[in-house]
């Protein structure tokens, strides 16, 4: 590919240092120095870093059509992607905070991701083969795809809308909790109170463990799931279950149906909804 600029084996610190620039490669660059200057790559267009490091705070807001490859970014480098559009990342490392927000057609290969507020509000997101640490991923984050992905949370997918989730690890509290319309499947997902307030979470061929799964959801489907250490499930909630195996205890569904080989306790009573009408079946295997 050519460029019609290059800037390589440099070091930069100033602020904006190179603001602007269009059609260009930026290679084996580092940015950091007792200027301390940020912004370094502000509304940037059509260019391809590689290799560089990142040590100063802001560096890529406002970019178009980038890719980055091999690049660092440490801790001290803040807010690196705000407001971009049509960026791919591969095979970086990702360490400050607030890493990603309200980025557009963000692709996202063979990372390691470590970052408070990581995706807040974006849009049209892919990430495939990628680890990731987070007290907050993906906060109101619209039409999303992850695969083959480790993703460690505390408070993961909140208000996310149109995701596909597939062969991933997710060890995360209060996970998916007010989305809407998101499919998980070939996953083990871990943590206490998944899935509370969703409409239409479909959880396919999933391994589920944590207390208090699934309460208060709409449209909830499970298709031939197993959970473990989950007491008290499906509280208040519209579900379709098949669950391989045993639940621990289900207390007061409120519709549908659950089906499963076992269920240690069944809780009704105390309801605020009234009885509701959930058919219980135990004994169910699948063939």
């Amino acid at each position: 590919m050519e460029y019609a600029k290059t800037y390589q084996n440099q070091r930069y610190d100033e602020e904006r240092a190179l603001y602007g620039v269009r059609d260009a490669l930026v290679e084996n660059c580092v940015f950091d120095g007792p200027a301390d200057g940020e912004s370094a790559l502000k509304e940037c267009k059509h260019i391809t870093v590689r290799d560089c490091s990142f040590m100063l705070r802001y560096p890529l807001w406002h970019v178009e059509h980038a890719e980055l490859e091999g690049c660092a970014l440490s801790e001290d480098c803040r807010a690196a992607f705000w407001y971009d559009r049509d960026i791919l990342i591969k095979n970086c490392n990702l360490s400050g905070i607030k890493a990603l927000r309200e980025c557009t057609d963000v692709k996202v290969h063979d990372c390691h991701v470590e970052s408070k507020e990581l995706f807040w509000r974006c849009n049209h997101v892919s990430v495939q083969d990628s680890s990731l640490q987070s007290e907050y991923p993906f906060f109101e984050t619209k039409d999303l795809e992850i695969e083959d992905c480790v993703i460690m949370g505390k408070y993961s997918f909140q208000y996310v809308e149109n995701a596909m989730i597939h062969k991933c690890d997710l060890n995360t509290k209060d996970a998916f909790w007010h989305c809407r319309n998101v499919t998980v499947a070939d996953s083990t997902i871990k943590g206490e109170y998944l899935g509370w307030y969703s409409e239409n979470l479909k959880l396919v061929r999933c391994r589920i463990v944590g207390t208090q799964p699934l309460c208060y959801a709409k449209g909830l489907i499970l298709e031939d799931c197993t959970m473990e250490e989950t007491d008290l499930a499906f509280e208040y909630s519209d579900v379709t279950a098949d669950i391989i195996g045993d639940i621990e205890s289900v207390k007061n569904p409120l519709s549908g149906r659950i089906r499963a080989y076992h269920i240690g306790e069944i809780v009704r009573g105390d309801s605020v909804m009234g009885d509701g009408n959930c058919e219980i079946i135990t004994g169910f295997k699948r063939d």
